[in-house]
């Protein structure tokens, strides 16, 4: 499971996820992509589902790039707890994702098989996505 190896703080506020993403809204390695289209929040579980399916669908033809990572903690009081005695304590890891985030990207596979793989790890996930390919000429990756 995907959490980060050291954090600065061990409990974070919860936030809001407003607006559309302005970095990682590209394709940056891959040809085709699975963009999310609205926000919210994608545990390391669902990541890993993800990637599993992805992996396995591929079958070493192609490469793939996770390009979230779960690095806010979610914390949760135990059940039947009365209030106060301050903030529960840390259950799972989230990564935030923003309308427009480019989740997974993946190459060496043919558009077919590329839909039909990023298809399936969208069904895993908790937010709406579609599938998104490079334009055509390869000098755009800059």
């Amino acid at each position: 499971m995907l959490q980060p190896a050291k954090t600065k703080w061990r409990k974070v506020q919860k936030g809001r996820l407003y607006g559309v993403a302005t970095r990682g809204c590209n394709l940056s390695f891959g040809d085709f992509g699975l963009q999310g289209l609205e926000h919210g929040w994608v545990t390391a579980r669902q990541i890993e589902a993800c990637r599993v399916c992805i992996t396995r669908s591929l079958k070493r033809g192609g490469k793939m790039w996770i390009r979230i990572f779960p690095d806010k903690p979610i914390t949760k009081k135990p059940v039947e707890t009365r209030m106060g005695h301050g903030k529960g304590a840390v259950e799972f890891w989230v990564a935030p994702v923003k309308r427009g985030r480019v989740l997974f990207e993946i190459e060496g596979i043919t558009k077919e098989e590329a839909v039909e793989v990023l298809t399936a790890a969208g069904h895993k996930l908790p937010v709406l996505t579609k599938i998104i390919e490079r334009s055509t000429t390869r000098e755009s990756r800059s």
